[in-house]
């Protein structure tokens, strides 16, 4: 590689970038108040589930459900920032130069697309995001609740994402329909360390976010899993594009995005497998 390609590796890999260059992170003040919305409702069940609900009445009963939600809270936290600060599958910005092409040594009659709006050399499948001013690769959308673009490299942390918010919900809406049981039963004596209307507020509160979310993350993470399934993204999908690249099979296409069958599907702390290699940013693949 070349001391002038070298040099423009450089300047590309920093675009949309913060902390020196080694955070992606999308400078979009609509998503970043989505974001930090989506964390204060996560500590809003939280601080209901614990302080109303289990830690006032210690037993067996509240243990284990501490254990549950706090696993599920605190995947569903680290999910969503995994896929907020991950690049998607951003193709480098303005790369598509006369030196640039030259460097590719493309075969005579080979094809390549180029971006009119961010003047990069657009991979097959790649789209470009308005929001992160890029093409993203496998662009399945832009989601301003992780202020991120959900592409190639970032769909396995949302589709985890999706499913622990979901999973607390349901949990969150179960031990708040046996909490105002429980209320209801004894007459509001010793129900919670909060007056009655309080508690009443807190409780429906919590109900309409968990029965909102539930609903939406279920219905996102199915849509998510049923493109996975048909290898096929949202926009693809939208726009009801014809095929033009080979389509895997089902099984291979889940592994694409979570790699081998294991424990680690369900882990925001690994990563899904290497797609492809570095310099296939530049080509029409």
């Amino acid at each position: 590689m070349d001391y002038e390609y070298a040099l423009f590796r450089k300047e590309i890999d920093t675009q949309n970038k913060c902390c020196g260059g080694w955070v992606w992170c999308i400078k979009d003040i609509c998503g970043i108040i989505c974001a930090v919305l989506t964390w204060l409702l996560i500590l809003y069940a939280e601080f209901v589930v614990m302080m109303v609900m289990l830690l006032p009445n210690p037993s067996l009963y509240s243990t284990i459900n501490i254990i549950i939600f706090q696993t599920f809270a605190f995947f569903a936290f680290a999910s969503h920032i995994r896929t907020m600060f991950t690049d998607p599958g951003a193709v480098p910005k303005g790369n598509a130069t006369k030196e640039m092409i030259q460097h590719m040594g493309l075969r005579e009659g080979q094809v390549i697309f180029k971006c009119p709006k961010c003047c990069s050399i657009k991979p097959e499948r790649a789209h470009h995001c308005s929001v992160c001013q890029r093409c993203i690769r496998k662009m399945d959308h832009h989601c301003p609740w992780v202020n991120n673009c959900v592409g190639e490299n970032n769909q396995k942390y949302f589709v985890l994402f999706t499913f622990y918010i979901a999973a607390i919900s349901i949990h969150s809406l179960i031990l708040s329909v046996n909490q105002f049981i429980a209320c209801v039963r004894n007459e509001w004596k010793e129900c919670s360390t909060f007056s009655p209307p309080a508690t009443v507020v807190l409780l429906l509160f919590l109900v309409f976010e968990a029965m909102l979310f539930a609903t939406f993350t279920a219905v996102m993470l199915g849509t998510q899993l049923q493109a996975i399934w048909n290898d096929e993204t949202g926009i693809e999908q939208l726009k009801k594009e014809e095929a033009r690249w080979v389509k895997k099979s089902r099984w291979k296409s889940i592994q694409a995005v979570f790699g081998r069958f294991s424990l680690a599907w369900f882990s925001p702390f690994t990563r899904p497998p290497s797609k492809t290699k570095l310099e296939s940013y530049l080509y029409s693949v």
